[in-house]
């Protein structure tokens, strides 16, 4: 009985102490939240609600919208996200495939298969930059020697600039999509492999019935994020190509650094960018909707 009363005691005296007040464990929250919130607000907020402020004046999409340039740009960047998103993890879905074999020498390759997305971009951007030079890059020089021709304009003519800004771009980061995608095949149960190979099913059968139901919501998830990253793929064509020639090569990301830094607009820079959050946003408000429901069957 005394150490019932005890009990019931200090139970008295806890509870009368925390109706006064926070208890020690919310002192603790606060104090372990109050620094990420400050930063957060100093390096998330703060840009953000600075840059929205410097792209809000009318008059910097007026001059956007009657720039012939940010149309072509606009165009650029759905062809680049139409045909570099979907080809690149089309591909990476191929890809996987080859190298789920369980063959010793297949591990090896994909050891170098990995290369171009560890390697910094710098480097590997530039190094296409100097192959793909019409007058003394590499492979015109190659194609000069064995067959006697003169290359094409690689960077020099719109199309061929833009054609080889997507081949670098899916060359940089198919690896990585690859490797998710593999992943996703390593995980599938080989059971089911095994039973559809009893039931008589071929190659592109166990692919349609037993693979893609198996990793078609990681793809899905992992295009909408490719898409979003894309966007924002600044190095690609700056360092290839500088969004030329004649500033014929332009995408959102390199459009609105050359406002900003080469013509000193900041207002229509940031603008520029703000242009893409109507197709950013969606997406991903889609995505994170997707990774929040139970997957689907």
């Amino acid at each position: 009985m005394a150490k019932a009363s005890t009990d019931i005691a200090a139970g008295t005296v806890r509870i009368a102490r925390e109706s006064r007040g926070l208890s020690a464990e919310a002192w603790w929250g606060i104090a372990f939240v109050v620094p990420y919130a400050v930063v957060f607000a100093l390096f998330v907020v703060y840009p953000v609600a600075y840059g929205l402020w410097l792209g809000s004046g009318v008059e910097s999409y007026v001059t956007l919208w009657n720039d012939p340039i940010f149309q072509r740009t606009l165009r650029n960047t759905l062809v680049f996200l139409v045909v570099a998103v979907n080809l690149k993890m089309a591909l990476a879905l191929a890809v996987s495939g080859f190298f789920a074999q369980a063959r010793p020498w297949i591990r090896w390759m994909s050891v170098v298969f990995i290369l171009p997305w560890a390697i910094p971009s710098i480097p590997t951007i530039l190094s296409f930059r100097w192959m793909l030079n019409s007058e003394w890059g590499m492979i015109n020089t190659i194609l000069f020697r064995l067959f006697q021709i003169d290359g094409p304009w690689w960077l020099l003519k719109p199309e061929l600039a833009m054609g080889s800004i997507i081949f670098v771009h899916i060359w940089k980061y198919l690896p990585f999509w690859t490797l998710i995608l593999l992943a996703a095949r390593m995980s599938i149960p080989a059971d089911h492999y095994e039973a559809a190979h009893i039931d008589g099913a071929n190659a592109w059968q166990r692919f349609r019935y037993v693979t893609w139901p198996s990793v078609k919501n990681l793809y899905i998830t992992s295009t909408l994020l490719s898409t979003i990253w894309s966007l924002g793929d600044f190095n690609s064509v700056y360092l290839l190509t500088g969004g030329g020639p004649v500033d014929a090569t332009h995408v959102l990301a390199t459009l609105g650094i050359r406002y900003a830094f080469g013509l000193n607009d900041v207002g229509t820079g940031v603008a520029t960018v703000i242009v893409a959050m109507p197709l950013v946003i969606p997406l991903v408000v889609y995505m994170v909707r997707r990774l929040g429901r139970p997957q689907d069957r």
